[in-house]
């Protein structure tokens, strides 16, 4: 079988499992992800079926979510070839703070594109730019998603925000203002979903270069004016900075002419 789906988004949903609290929406999880007779294989344990798995899933989301303070997320990295996929999950902190597990998973599936196994792979712990990237690409995701609250989880209480507009911003641009804040990122996001088009953000992938705890996203922002129904695509470059895994700096470089001209109608 050779793998022709979004590669990304289904080692997000892998991910997401081991992070979801609710037993019900982990059990469905299970079942989407792993056929009915999937494999998983931990470094001592082996498990066979839902039932199986769904004890496994749960009790490290117990011991590690729950109890531990910790969230997982996928690094940047997935590839695959035929029927197997592999991609590195890390454990961090959810308040912020160094990679504390990492591991290389392996993964067969079936048919249905489902996994028949997986295998994991503890490795030494990488720091720096593998924690900077997967926290890059959980902000990308969440702004996808389009929530404002889990947008701001991501960014330490105290924020460097640097927009490339002027300081007096523009009467037709509401959202641009300085802001320094945790829950000002959450406002400044909301502010920008109430002038524009549900669902209609959009754009290629964009791409995202590391060195260390700095991270560059290029790419476009594409809205389309909830007022006028107007359409507009504004090329965009993003400059993050990663501390204790947090987001400490936010400074986007955008053609803010264009977004301006958007909003005012001109």
């Amino acid at each position: 079988m050779d793998i022709d789906f979004d590669i990304d988004q289904f080692v997000d949903r892998f991910v997401a499992v081991w992070n979801e609290p609710d037993p019900v929406a982990r059990r469905r999880a299970v079942v989407a992800l792993w056929a009915e007779d999937g494999v998983g294989v931990g470094k001592v344990m082996e498990y066979r079926g839902h039932d199986a798995l769904e004890v496994r899933v749960a009790e490290a989301h117990n011991e590690f979510v729950r109890d531990g303070g910790f969230v997982f997320r996928a690094a940047d990295d997935a590839t695959w070839h035929h029927d197997m996929l592999t991609f590195t999950a890390h454990m961090v902190p959810a308040g912020g703070g160094d990679i504390a597990w990492t591991a290389r998973i392996f993964a067969v599936l079936d048919e249905d594109e489902r996994i028949r196994s997986d295998y994991q792979f503890p490795e030494p712990i990488a720091r720096g730019s593998a924690l900077t990237r997967a926290i890059a690409k959980d902000f990308l995701r969440r702004l996808g998603e389009g929530d404002p609250d889990r947008i701001a989880e991501l960014f330490a209480e105290q924020v460097d925000w640097v927009l490339d507009w002027p300081a007096g911003g523009h009467p037709a641009v509401p959202w641009i203002r300085p802001r320094s804040t945790r829950a000002d990122v959450a406002d400044h996001f909301r502010a920008i979903a109430e002038f524009h088009v549900p669902g209609e953000a959009g754009g290629p992938a964009p791409r995202v270069l590391v060195d260390g705890n700095e991270a560059v996203v290029l790419g476009d922002i594409r809205q389309t004016v909830k007022a006028t129904g107007k359409p507009y695509t504004a090329l965009c470059a993003l400059h993050l900075v990663v501390e204790d895994g947090l987001i400490t700096r936010y400074a986007v470089y955008e053609d803010s002419l264009t977004v301006a001209e958007a909003l005012s109608g001109s």
